[in-house]
Parts: structure tokens; C-alpha cells; sequence
């Protein structure tokens, strides 16, 4: 978003001059808008927290060249994908060091192979020994917190799987997804313990039966932020620290001013009978994602802010349609509702930013630039 203006500027002006720029640079609403400068932030923050220990992101979020390339200084590094297409993408923009890290299946060993012949050291997920391909290399998924897959600690299973993959083996992974319902630093806390004592305790078990499990991957953004330990952890994961999102702002893991991620839609219609203002951006913009739903504060499809990025008191995106918005007061809200002309562009702040952004083929970025986005799987 546009930094505020200075005080000597008026707000309205400066307002409706930033509006008019998005405007004769053709950016047509709704349009996916990314702040750089709080992107660098978020991306320099992460980097401080973690120390030595290395990041290997994950690009899920962000799907994007550009944005991986601010996290290796302009270069290339260690990267986790979700889909063999962004894999393949980030192949083919130099990225050596990929780690796919959603259970395998017969039907990618085709993909996954021609990108091994390509050089590209591309490491899979497993946690049955029905997945083990010969000559392809693998982690053990540990299940850490019961979120998803994986092996729970003591799971003699995890010992077949080495034995069948042999050489292959190169360690274990983890992922604290139960951390995104956390209410608490102390949770926090305990969540990013709870996520590396089950993964160091894996390895440590393949280790004791002759095994060799050089990596230890852990890692979301919630717990990425909040470990105080890492002991035995080769390598954090994370992705939506880039940008962050309301999700993340409700945790505690990040505050609101530092998203930099917003959907820009324009004013289209009002309902003064209801207290609504209707515009061009519905749930095809900003997702269905309804993640603060069980949180202390429900933020319904987004909070909403004008142009210039202050957020209007109490002004929800409250609900949606394909290509609708409704904006409203929060209920019980003791705010006016504020007078939108239509035409006017707001800003609405994800819940979610990865489904957010999947809205969209890219990003536009205040000078005019646009950093298209990978698609499909």
C-alpha cells in the first residue's frame, strides 16, 4: 500500500491523486495489489528471527519469481513448493533446490523425474512405503499435531519406509498446521516445540537404527515466528510471512499494518435501507476464505481501507457474492457508515493471503509494475 502522506498533503487529495494513477496506469478493479517495502519488512524480519538457521520458503503463497528472488538477495536458494507446476516454473528461473513437500503419487514420477534429468535436485514427501520410488529421493512426514498426514513419533513404520528407500533417505518433515488456531504467544510457544521435538525425536530414531536423515524440516509461519528452540532442526519452512494476512493478524503472529497484500475494488452501488455499499469485487476477488471465523474476531471477508491504505472504523467486507461485495459496519458498531461515492476504489485486506492471491494472474505493484503469479499444478 501507499505510505500515508505527509502532513502537510491533504489525505482526500492525495487520495483521489494515488486513485487516479491506478487508473492511467489501466489497472482495471479488482485488481491484486502488493506493497513491496512492507513485503521486504516481513521478508527481513523472518531472516533476523531465525538466525543461522536456514529458510527454505515456501512459494505457495506468494507463486511468484520475483518475490522468491527478494528472499535470496536477487538470487536463487533452498525453496518448498506445492505443486509440481511451481516446481517447474521455479526450475526454470535457476532454482536448483526444491522440496515438494505434498505427499507423492505414481502420477507425478514422470514430472518429478524430468526435472531430476534436468539437474534440479527435487526431493519428495512420503509416509507409506507404497510411495517409495527408486532413485527418487524422499522425507518422512511426521505428523506432529494430528492436522494432516504424516507418522506420529514411535510409528515403526517410519523405520520400513527408511529401509525401503535406502539411499533415497535424506530425513524428516513436519508442519504445525494446529498452530493457525493458536490463541496465545504461550501456544505459540508450545507449538513450535511440540513441531521440532517430533521431528528431532524421528530422526533421531532412524538414526539409532543405522539410518542417515540429514535434514530436519520444520516450519509454518506461526511457528517460525514463535520458536524460542531449535535444536536439531536443519531447516525452517514458512510462506505466509511474505505477505501475511488477517488470520495471522488475530494470533498475534503479525499486526495489520504489516499486510501487504490487498485486493483493490471500486465503489458500484449503495443500499442505504440495509447500510450497505456494494462493489465490483466479490468472493472470485478476495476468496471464500473464511479463516478469522473462529477466532476471538471475526473479520467476515476482510476489513476495508481506502486508497491509501487507513482502514475505515469498523467497515467489513461482510459478505459476497461471485462478483459482489458488501461492505458494512461490524455488528453492534457504534460508527458511522462512511460516504463512498461510486467510483471510489477501497483496499480490502485479506483473510487468507495464499487463497487471496490464487484469485489472481498477478500483482501490481505501486510504480505500474506488474510480477505475474505461477498457476495450475
Amino acid at each position: 500500500m501507499p505510505s500515508n502522506p505527509p502532513p502537510s498533503t491533504s489525505p482526500g487529495l492525495r487520495v483521489q491523486a494515488l486513485d487516479s494513477l491506478s487508473i492511467v496506469l489501466g489497472m482495471g478493479t479488482p485488481y491484486l495489489a502488493l506493497d513491496r517495502a512492507k513485503l521486504e519488512t516481513n521478508i527481513q524480519r523472518l531472516r533476523h528471527r531465525l538466525g543461522g538457521t536456514t529458510l527454505r520458503p515456501h512459494v505457495k503463497t506468494a507463486k511468484s519469481v520475483e518475490v522468491a528472488r527478494l528472499l535470496f538477495d536477487g538470487g536463487t536458494g533452498p525453496i518448498t513448493v506445492s505443486t509440481l507446476a511451481e516446481a517447474e516454473a521455479f526450475a526454470d528461473a535457476g532454482f536448483t533446490d526444491i522440496l515438494y513437500a505434498v505427499g507423492f503419487s505414481p502420477d507425478k514420477v514422470g514430472r518429478v523425474r524430468a526435472l531430476r534429468d534436468r539437474g534440479v535436485d527435487l526431493v519428495v514427501l512420503l509416509d507409506s512405503v507404497e510411495q517409495v520410488v527408486p532413485g527418487i529421493p524422499a522425507l518422512i512426514e511426521v505428523d506432529c499435531d494430528g492436522h494432516r498426514g504424516g507418522l506420529v513419533p514411535g510409528d515403526p513404520a517410519a523405520l520400513e519406509i527408511a529401509r525401503a528407500l535406502g539411499a533415497d533417505l535424506r530425513g524428516v518433515l513436519t508442519h504445525a498446521g494446529e498452530s493457525y488456531f493458536a490463541d496465545s504467544p504461550a501456544a505459540l510457544v508450545a507449538a513450535a516445540e511440540q513441531e521440532r521435538l517430533a521431528a528431532v525425536t524421528v530422526a533421531g530414531d532412524l538414526r539409532d537404527a543405522g539410518h542417515k536423515a540429514p535434514v530436519v524440516s520444520v516450519g509454518s509461519t506461526p511457528t517460525a515466528h514463535f520458536a524460542e528452540d531449535l535444536t536439531g532442526v536443519t531447516e525452517v519452512r514458512a510462506g505466509n510471512f511474505v505477505f501475511f494476512d488477517l488470520v495471522m493478524a488475530g494470533i498475534g503472529v503479525c499486526r495489520i499494518d504489516d499486510l501487504a497484500l490487498s485486493v483493490v475494488t471500486t465503489v458500484i452501488g449503495h443500499r442505504r435501507d440495509k447500510g450497505w455499499i456494494l462493489t465490483d469485487g466479490g468472493w472470485m476477488a478476495t476468496s471464500r476464505d473464511r479463516g478469522t471465523e473462529r477466532q476471538r474476531v471475526d473479520q467476515r471477508y476482510g476489513l476495508v481501507a481506502d486508497f491509501d491504505g487507513e482502514l475505515y472504523p469498523d467497515l467489513l467486507m461482510a459478505d459476497a457474492s461471485q462478483e459482489h461485495g458488501i461492505l458494512a459496519l461490524r455488528p453492534g458498531s457504534t460508527e458511522t457508515l462512511p460516504d463512498l461515492p461510486i467510483g471510489t476504489r477501497v483496499r480490502i485486506l485479506p483473510i487468507h493471503a495464499c487463497a487471496t492471491a490464487a484469485q489472481h494472474d498477478e500483482y501490481h505493484l505501486g510504480d505500474g509494475e506488474r510480477w505475474p503469479r505461477v498457476r495450475g499444478w
